[in-house]
């Protein structure tokens, strides 16, 4: 038996940083909006006879072996595992008769700041209950999943936006409600030609500064640091009024909303734009003028967004390339 599943990663568009309970409670009218890309992570299961637990990373070509009587609650408390410690507590979760080989693989570059490894461990999920015939819940996949990453983490909480979009697709409105999250499908045709017109996504090849995580945001939130209070309010605010131009289908509002957002977290995160990242936007907006930049995830490396006007799309790639980063092409997937 052979079972083959992908999810898609993230581009986040604005209030990343909010989906962390309960500061999305706190905040009033919190909303993270991303949408689900054609870089994927990919996942292959197949049927062993021994009871061998064989995974393989095409990533890394790497493959490690385990025996199935290896995944005692010794062994998983202990570190045993290393770096597929995820992976294996993700295996865990089902039955199965005999052994089987994982093989996974990503389009996300490592540390690129795209949620690759929570949109690799929810399709790992999907992939698994699949495979041994289990009705797939999407919330309860994602609670799971996402509890899962913060306990492997072991850095507070994580947030929960990386995961939507592998089982969701389209564009997402996540929208914080006490003990879930609504999860409001806003793809349309237009939006999705209007965005992929407008933002160019680069890939710095820089690393990602770890020391801006969400445990330092969290500590400081509820140490009632007024500068973190007042920077998330308005990262907030500026989400919440794109959110509502979508559902508005005032699509022209957003590319200021999107920088006006990435200017926001830049003056909140100090580091969140690497030297690289600032050095070519910069080279690049004195050749186009009204060019905005948001980064992804915890930045301090990895991707980022330049956004511009319709047409400018190749000019703003050759000036990438130029200043020796790399545009990542992708795709705006249809809701799943």
């Amino acid at each position: 038996m052979k079972i083959s599943s992908s999810g898609s990663v993230r581009v986040d568009l604005l209030g990343g940083t909010l989906d962390l309970n309960p500061i999305n409670l706190v905040i009033p009218k919190v909303v993270t909006l991303n949408l689900a890309t054609s870089l994927q992570a990919r996942v292959e299961i197949e049927s062993l006879e021994s009871d061998e637990i064989v995974i393989h990373s095409r990533d890394y070509n790497s493959t490690k072996t385990f025996k199935k009587e290896d995944l005692s609650p010794e062994k998983l408390a202990s570190g045993y595992f290393e770096e597929l410690s995820f992976v294996v507590e993700i295996i865990n979760l089902f039955i199965f008769s005999g052994g089987l080989k994982v093989t996974m693989e990503s389009d996300a570059p490592t540390g690129s700041g795209l949620g690759g490894s929570s949109a690799m461990g929810v399709t790992l999920y999907k992939a698994l209950a699949e495979y041994t015939s289990v009705a797939l819940d999407r919330d309860e996949a994602i609670k799971i999943v996402n509890g899962l990453e913060g306990k492997i983490l072991d850095s507070g909480p994580a947030g929960y936006q990386d995961y939507h979009p592998a089982l969701y697709g389209g564009i997402l409105g996540l929208v914080a409600k006490p003990g879930k999250v609504k999860v409001d499908q806003l793809y349309s045709q237009e939006l999705s030609d209007f965005l992929a017109k407008r933002v160019t996504l680069v890939y710095s090849g820089e690393s990602r500064l770890s020391g801006i995580n969400n445990w330092e945001v969290y500590k400081k939130f509820f140490d009632k640091d007024q500068s973190t209070r007042k920077g998330l309010s308005g990262i907030a605010e500026v989400s919440w009024k794109a959110y509502q131009a979508i559902k508005n289908q005032e699509f022209e509002l957003l590319p200021d909303l999107m920088a006006t957002e990435g200017q926001l977290r830049d003056d909140l995160f100090p580091g969140i734009v690497s030297d690289g990242m600032e050095n070519l936007y910069n080279k690049i907006k004195a050749s186009v003028p009204n060019l905005g930049m948001k980064v992804c995830g915890a930045g301090g490396g990895g991707c980022f967004l330049l956004i511009h006007e319709e047409g400018q799309s190749d000019q703003v790639e050759a000036l990438v390339n130029e200043g020796g980063m790399t545009v990542l092409p992708f795709e705006i997937l249809p809701p799943l």
